[in-house]
């Protein structure tokens, strides 16, 4: 039986010489890898329409032995391509897709957190690189996630109380144009990296490049 969904590419990675395992986070059914037989292949279908963060409507037939399933079509419509001009921003999307692998659980429906992923990659890509716009997706996941922090249980200075207010209740573009001063944007950056180790067990690889930190 064949399945349609729309998905963002979190991981690409090698199967076999000729094809490769897509992981994606779809709006449909969550997060879920597929099988894209002979996609390194010159004459490929699925060549040069699948790379990280790229967004595409798919179809794809369901496994009934294992969790990786066979990808049929692809079509594409979003590359992002903004981030791939820009060392920073492709860390800083490539951190935040290793917090969503880490937070998710396979083949369950998180229309939420897609919609955030989505929107954080959008807004990511227009702007220069900035810590802050990482730091509120951390915060607005931990939020979807049930982990919203208390501010005002915590020693952070009124300041940066305030600043974490701003991110987690603006939308992307009032984020985009906050002028954080450099010691609340450490102080945040700190308070955010132990409270997702304290509540998430470990945090992701790559986030001190993407945040400067």
């Amino acid at each position: 039986m064949i399945e349609r969904a729309t998905g963002i590419i979190l991981q690409v990675r090698p199967l076999t010489e000729s094809s490769l395992i897509v992981e994606w986070l779809t709006e449909e059914l969550g997060r879920l890898s597929t099988a894209a037989k002979g996609a390194r292949r010159p004459k490929s279908p699925f060549r040069g329409k699948m790379d990280l963060f790229y967004e595409l409507e798919f179809s794809f037939s369901r496994s009934r032995r294992s969790d990786l399933h066979t990808l049929s079509e692809v079509r594409l419509n979003e590359t992002h391509s903004a981030l791939r001009r820009d060392l920073v921003l492709l860390q800083q999307g490539a951190y935040a897709a290793k917090l969503v692998r880490q937070t998710t659980e396979a083949e369950t429906p998180v229309p939420v957190v897609f919609a955030l992923f989505r929107e954080f990659l959008a807004a990511l890509g227009k702007t220069p690189a900035r810590a802050h716009i990482v730091f509120a997706f951390e915060l607005k996941l931990l939020q979807d996630l049930g982990l919203t922090p208390n501010f005002e249980e915590t020693a952070l200075s009124r300041g940066a109380r305030e600043f974490l207010g701003s991110l987690l209740e603006l939308n992307w573009s009032g984020i985009e144009s906050l002028e954080p001063q450099p010691k609340v944007l450490k102080e945040v950056g700190r308070f955010l990296h132990e409270f997702l180790l304290y509540h998430l067990g470990k945090v992701p690889g790559g986030r001190a490049e993407a945040v400067g930190s």
